[in-house]
């Protein structure tokens, strides 16, 4: 893979990116352990009165929980894949991508769905179970593209696809934001107690959080490619080929 000093338009700049990109995603690395573990905290009484979300049941509980903890471990793992010290190491970059895929991402989309199913309000079903599918799409087409050799699209899928797995942190931004913006969403009269408030605001947080992080990945998508120097006739692809053999050594 070609890098700063590789001769091409734009090396000088790239030396420059490449500190501040490892910075950002260990920064986010931070952010996503440390949130996650403060989601995840509750969980781990497998207790249903610790439960943040209502649950309907032990069958809605259960996979609740192995969504949460599931998805802890894509949280996590995510933010690695960006850290250019660890992408450039080909094996270690691999490794985590599988377990990210593997052991995080598909699990806790399997898992979602039926929580998000099995939850009785309209919203939580509707706007759950889609990230929940795009989750599932977004990692497959990440994995095919490195598959084919295509790391470019592997990235922008990846990049997608994190997006989807920081749903959960962004949401629990955005609900305070709307409670004390007075955001009107609650099924409950007037009057009725603040609990009851949160819970009628959570679904809307949900669907809000992967709105606004898909957005948020498009433009980084966007601003990515504006910066990226053209490539020659056949640039591309030879390049993806020698990437492509690099990450099969």
């Amino acid at each position: 893979m070609t890098g700063p000093g590789s001769g091409r338009p734009g090396g000088t700049r790239g030396a420059g990116a490449a500190p501040a990109r490892s910075r950002r995603g260990w920064a986010l690395s931070v952010v996503a352990a440390v949130a996650g573990t403060v989601l995840v905290v509750p969980y781990l009484t497998f207790d249903a009165g610790d439960s943040r979300l209502d649950v309907g049941g032990d069958l809605h509980y259960g996979v609740v929980v192995g969504h949460v903890l599931t998805a802890f471990v894509a949280l996590v793992l995510g933010p690695l894949q960006f850290v250019p010290a660890i992408r450039t190491r080909r094996r270690v970059h691999r490794a985590l991508g599988r377990t990210y895929l593997l052991a995080g991402v598909l699990p806790a989309a399997l898992t979602g769905i039926p929580a998000a199913l099995l939850s009785g309000r309209v919203l939580t079903q509707v706007g759950l179970t889609i990230p929940a599918v795009g989750w599932l799409v977004t990692g497959w087409l990440a994995y095919r593209a490195a598959r084919g050799g295509d790391f470019e699209s592997h990235r922008r899928w990846m990049t997608r696809n994190y997006a989807l797995t920081f749903l959960a942190v962004t949401a629990r931004a955005v609900v305070p934001l709307l409670l004390i913006a007075g955001a009107p969403f609650r099924d409950t009269e007037a009057g009725g107690p603040a609990a009851d408030t949160v819970t009628d605001v959570i679904p809307v947080g949900q669907v809000l959080g992967w709105i606004v992080n898909l957005a948020v990945a498009e433009l980084l998508i966007r601003r990515r490619r504006a910066r990226a120097p053209a490539a020659p006739a056949g640039g591309t692809r030879v390049r993806a080929g020698r990437e492509y053999r690099e990450h099969r050594e």
